[in-house]
């Protein structure tokens, strides 16, 4: 299996051609979202919904908003002592150390769970023996390693998502053990509906529920039922990857908040927190990624990114981009140069892993690979060639239609 970064010479390209039948791609005139993200929404200016929900954070009272989380905390606190005060699911990344740090402030007890990831790098192993360091009882559950790389073929050849186990287990782990403990409170991150762009109420969520995992928690048309049956992969292999019933649930009185919409939510303020308490940056920005502290667990991050990209034509790079840009960290137009540098590079490497490293762990060469890769790419955002093909440069590559014409696809359509 090859390692170095040429694409397989039957793909690469040196006379690429635009895609045929498509229109420019629509970029918020804000930030530098493209129209393509699933859930964004443009408003008739051509601003994105995640800048709009954060245009409003200034209108907020967040005295009020953390008066009102010590409230919630207060009640769901075990008066005796004789019970963890909250479930914090953690990763050991930026935002669980952020987490954790918040509830010791305010007195809390939590008893943090982490859902064991699908390919746990050195570094990640370092940040979440970190995290344990600050004082807390941790929970780890690994779930039985040669299943969960049956369903990371399964997800990755299926829905195009080899991270998809990941996705649903850091959900349902933690809320099984919360039930399992009898703790009434978990307390989650961040609304990723609110920080990157989704319909106006789940925006709004305080609570995660199971209304809110079905929708928004990444599970892309994929259930876990769907699974038994294929690869020899039957229903007692799953009980980890099952959220609880509802009459668990309602019987414990588990109930999920998400802190950001108690505490103005910044991951670089969280980053820049959990560094001053031990947590450990990447020396560099992270392959196709503009920053050097996220997705520093997962080994598989690189590959799921890169699905992001083939699928919806923007990567890490342009999230965090966007993040800044509505920080005022970031000029739009730096932003996009950036963006143009580093999203969709295809992943020859994460954190210094080669890719065939990770391809080992899915019995997949690099032939093969790239035959799911295309399979999954959306055709309509990125360059072909006269035999309809995929264009590649010498570094496997593939092109966006209208790299060189940003600004005219920023306008708004009639």
């Amino acid at each position: 299996m090859t390692t170095t970064n040429a694409a397989p010479s039957s793909r690469a390209t040196s006379r690429p051609r635009p895609a045929t039948a498509t229109r420019p791609i629509r970029y918020c005139t804000r930030c530098v979202m493209p129209e393509t993200r699933p859930d964004i929404l443009f408003d008739r200016d051509g601003v994105c919904s995640a800048c709009r929900h954060f245009d409003a954070r200034p209108t907020i009272d967040w005295d009020a908003r953390r008066r009102e989380l010590v409230e919630v905390l207060d009640e769901f606190r075990s008066r005796d002592g004789s019970n963890y005060d909250c479930v914090v699911p953690v990763s050991g990344g930026k935002d669980s150390t952020y987490q954790v740090l918040k509830m010791l402030e305010l007195g809390l007890n939590p008893l943090c769970v982490t859902a064991s990831t699908c390919y746990l790098s050195p570094i990640g192993r370092r940040n979440l023996e970190n995290l344990k360091s600050l004082g807390v009882d941790c929970v780890e559950v690994t779930v039985n390693p040669k299943v969960r790389r049956r369903i990371n073929r399964f997800a990755l050849t299926q829905v195009g998502d080899v991270s998809w186990p990941e996705h649903v287990t850091i959900f349902t782990v933690p809320v099984r053990v919360a039930a399992q403990h009898g703790i009434r409170l978990i307390v989650w991150g961040e609304n990723s509906q609110n920080e990157y762009g989704g319909p106006a109420t789940a925006a709004q969520d305080r609570v995660l529920n199971r209304r809110w995992l079905e929708e928004f928690g990444g599970l892309i048309g994929l259930r876990v039922s769907d699974l038994v049956g294929h690869d020899g992969i039957v229903a007692r292999d799953l009980i980890q990857y099952t959220y609880p019933s509802d009459d668990v649930l309602a019987a414990t009185g588990v109930t999920g908040i998400f802190l950001g919409y108690y505490l103005p939510w910044d991951g670089s303020a969280n980053a820049l927190l959990a560094q001053g308490h031990g947590f450990e940056y990447w020396p560099h920005a992270v392959e196709g990624a503009l920053l050097p502290y996220e997705n520093l667990d997962n080994l598989f991050h690189g590959i799921h990114d890169y699905f992001k990209f083939l699928k919806f034509g923007f990567g890490r790079a342009t999230d965090h981009a966007c993040m800044h840009v509505r920080r005022g960290r970031l000029s739009r137009a730096d932003a996009m140069e950036l963006v143009q540098r580093h999203d969709g590079k295809f992943p020859w490497t994460y954190l210094g892993h080669p890719l065939a490293e990770m391809l080992e762990q899915l019995d997949l060469d690099l032939d093969g690979f790239i035959e799911v890769c295309d399979r999954f790419t959306n055709r309509r955002l990125f360059v072909t060639e006269r035999d309809g093909s995929l264009a590649r440069d010498r570094h496997g590559n593939l092109t966006k239609i209208n790299v060189d014409n940003v600004d005219a696809a920023a306008v708004p359509a009639a």
